[in-house]
């Protein structure tokens, strides 16, 4: 796969009043795409919210499962992480090194508190000390870039493979990995749970999928560095060969995931995770591709209502978890253990759809939303005091 041509090394941090990037200065494609990714994002992590197994589902509630794994499953998060490493890097371009170790470490504090207060399956507590590594790339070139992602990210992969074929004739059964949440519980007891392991969930998480979710963040800096999102005109060849070769490869992927995912042995849940992963990073580049030659074309359509949704994916993010435990925990609707796929993946649609005209009406009246602009707020305000 051929690149576009090397830019231009980054311009310095600007100097001066520092402000966000506003509506005007946005092309719509980053957007579009990170607001597609929370949908699918929330339709996979209602297996979670809802607490069924994904080898325990028949009938319908299978069809619908496999549908999750080849479309969505590993596509939506791997998606998001590129998007995030991409929003990252741009404000390392604009505004240097310490406006976006700022901005990490306040969505480090937001992140616990969500993964807390919340839900135990927060992702930016996650994303926001590993991103911090993309402060040593600012130099690099984008192949530098692409070649450091694709270490990382096939070192992950070929551990993962590694492990499972050393449990390969395992006969232990795989565990789910969900919540533990018995009936009746209160709220507090379901924090004060969260609260004793949160901190060795993280360190453990960062440690076993930051080679991972780095290699994705260099590939969104690579993105950002190339102008990919922002002009997809200008890149049409390389977006078809990551629409053919993305999808091409990412949906046969989808579906072994799909029938490992019937499995119920050890051996076959430890290999769904890289083909879970590598499937879904696949994938991610070719809807990527599909929707950049549509924005490069101006038909992007209907879709563009999910870019409102994705301008505020940081309150649309920690919405969905206050409504789905709101569904299913036992201090609220205790719907926990007791819904199959079909429905819950229904409620998860409709919830995720709902944002759409809720994430406009919060633009239409506030210009952004609530999370939104407390991290402004927090991030912007002290070198907005030291400039006046």
């Amino acid at each position: 796969m051929s690149l576009p041509a090397e830019p231009t090394p980054p311009p310095a941090p600007e100097s001066g009043p520092l402000h966000p990037v506003t509506v005007g200065d946005r092309s719509p494609l980053p957007d579009v795409l990170r607001g597609l990714a929370l949908l699918g994002i929330l339709v996979v992590n209602v297996q979670d919210f809802a607490g069924f197994r994904e080898w325990t589902q028949t009938g319908v509630d299978r069809a619908v499962q496999v549908l999750t794994d080849i479309f969505f499953n590993g596509r939506s998060i791997s998606l998001f992480a590129m998007l995030f490493g991409w929003g990252a890097a741009g404000l390392l371009t604009r505004h240097g090194s310490g406006l976006l170790t700022r901005r990490l470490l306040v969505l480090l504090g937001l992140g616990t508190l969500h993964g807390v207060l919340v839900w135990h399956g927060d992702i930016i507590s996650n994303y926001a000390p590993l991103a911090l590594v993309l402060l040593v790339t600012v130099r690099l070139s984008m192949r530098a870039l692409l070649g450091l992602a694709g270490v990382l990210g096939g070192y992950w992969l070929v551990s993962g493979v590694m492990l499972a074929l050393v449990y390969w004739t395992s006969p232990r059964v795989r565990t789910p990995g969900l919540p533990d949440l018995a009936p009746g519980m209160t709220y507090v007891e379901v924090v004060g749970g969260r609260a004793a392991t949160f901190l060795d969930d993280l360190i453990g998480g960062s440690l076993y999928n930051g080679p991972w979710l780095i290699a994705l963040f260099l590939l969104g800096a690579a993105a950002q560095r190339s102008g990919l999102l922002t002009r997809p005109h200008e890149h049409r060849p390389l977006l078809r060969r990551m629409m053919v070769w993305g999808l091409g490869l990412g949906l046969p992927l989808g579906a072994l995931l799909a029938w490992l995912n019937t499995q119920s042995g050890l051996a076959a849940g430890l290999i769904a995770i890289p083909v879970r992963m590598g499937g879904g990073i696949a994938s991610a580049l070719g809807y990527v591709g599909v929707l950049g030659l549509l924005a490069a074309r101006d038909r992007l359509g209907p879709l563009r209502a999910f870019a409102a949704s994705g301008r505020v994916a940081l309150t649309n993010y920690v919405l969905q978890s206050l409504v789905m435990t709101t569904v299913f925990y036992p201090y609220a609707g205790a719907q926990f253990g007791r819904w199959g796929a079909a429905p819950a993946v229904v409620l998860a649609l409709g919830v995720a759809l709902a944002q759409l005209p809720l994430s406009g009406w919060m633009l239409r009246t506030w210009g952004t939303g609530p999370l939104e602009r407390l991290v402004r707020t927090l991030v912007y305000a002290r070198r907005r005091q030291r400039t006046n």
